[in-house]
């Protein structure tokens, strides 16, 4: 696709409303007219995403029979979310799970799932509004992987004081019982992911599912955001041509905004499984890369000034109610890592020399 017809198509589609279709590649035939879909309208999310307070509930399903749920058409599984209110009443609530997720789902003890809540029966609790979130839980049961969601909360928080063009995040604090055995499985944190359409619906936008985008295609500012925030992090594995750990979120005026999620193999984080893909130049997710594009250094700049301007608020993270529940030695080691990015980016000429000149998309 031409540079410019990327984000032509989604002026189009973003004043219509319309789905994106996909385009028939050259010389083949176009594929059959389907009737269009009616965009589906998101949820009023309600009062979740507005507090950081942890909300503690008891999942449970049959977590031997999800763990199989491996293939391209994974099927829903009933489950319940059983919580107590501060009045001390008992509330069930019915719920269905699906697994999703490649490295997570064919690694981990308790696969990645996402929660179908239905209006009805979540009207009048805390999870009322919500649609489809997705819940990112522990991999396996154990101190250090519990780590790894508290850290992956705080990059989603980071994100939150950087922009409000981001995954909001909550911190949950899950009993995972099996029904089948009645057993409890584990009792550990988790986070519950803000949706992209409702995301989309919050930011006067509309998510968009196509890939090839390239610079041009994009915000310049943003396109820079999501580049530097990477490196921040150390985190290499994603794509925004590809859609991988990447949203798209398109304005009326046909402007088109990347959005990062999904950190786990981050050098942040320096989770024992993550690794680099083995083409790129580094051997280690500890070390950083620049892998946006290519774009107007000016937009760099700006967007280094933004980290340097909320330097304060990002360390603050780490020593409040949240940050104080993250293991000591994990926020020494993490803070010292941020340490390492404001030391490469404290002038003009690191920034050019590190990000500028390293930037590996093309126009």
């Amino acid at each position: 696709m031409h540079m410019r017809s990327f984000s032509k198509l989604i002026a189009v589609l973003a004043i219509a409303g319309t789905a994106v279709p996909l385009v028939a590649a050259s010389g083949q035939k176009p594929a059959k007219e389907k009737k269009a879909k009616v965009p589906k309208e998101p949820r009023d999310q309600g009062e979740f995403f507005k507090s950081e307070q942890p909300v503690t509930f008891t999942l449970t399903t049959n977590i031997g029979r999800l763990r199989k749920d491996k293939g391209d058409k994974k099927p829903w599984r009933s489950g319940t979310i059983s919580y107590t209110d501060p009045a001390g009443k008992e509330h069930l609530i019915p719920v269905q799970l699906r697994t999703r997720g490649i490295w997570r789902l064919k690694n981990c003890e308790f696969p990645p799932v996402r929660l179908n809540f239905a209006r009805a029966t979540s009207q009048g609790t805390p999870f009322y509004g919500l649609d489809m979130p997705k819940l990112t839980s522990i991999c396996r049961d154990d101190d250090i992987y519990e780590q790894y969601i508290l850290q992956e909360l705080q990059l989603y928080r980071i994100q939150n004081q950087l922009t409000p063009v981001s995954h909001k995040a909550r911190l949950l604090n899950v009993t995972y019982v099996d029904s089948a055995s009645g057993k409890v499985f584990a009792k550990r944190a988790a986070i519950m992911i803000e949706e992209p359409v409702a995301m989309a619906a919050r930011l006067g936008s509309m998510e968009v599912k196509l890939k090839g985008a390239k610079a041009d295609d994009l915000d310049p500012f943003h396109n820079a955001f999501a580049g530097v925030f990477q490196y921040f992090i150390g985190n290499t594995d994603w794509s925004i041509s590809g859609l991988h750990n990447m949203e798209l979120l398109s304005q009326l005026d046909g402007t088109v905004i990347p959005i990062p999620y999904d950190f786990d193999f981050s050098g942040a984080i320096n989770a024992r499984y993550a690794t680099t893909d083995p083409s790129l130049t580094i051997n280690r997710v500890r070390e950083r890369l620049y892998r946006g594009y290519c774009g107007p250094p000016e937009e760099v700049t700006k967007v280094v000034a933004l980290f340097k301007e909320k330097k304060d608020a990002i360390y603050a993270l780490y020593k409040d109610q949240i940050g104080q529940l993250m293991n000591p030695r994990i926020v020494k080691e993490t803070l010292e890592y941020y340490d390492d990015f404001y030391h490469t980016v404290k002038d003009s000429r690191s920034v050019e020399r590190e990000i500028v000149d390293e930037c590996l998309g093309k126009r």
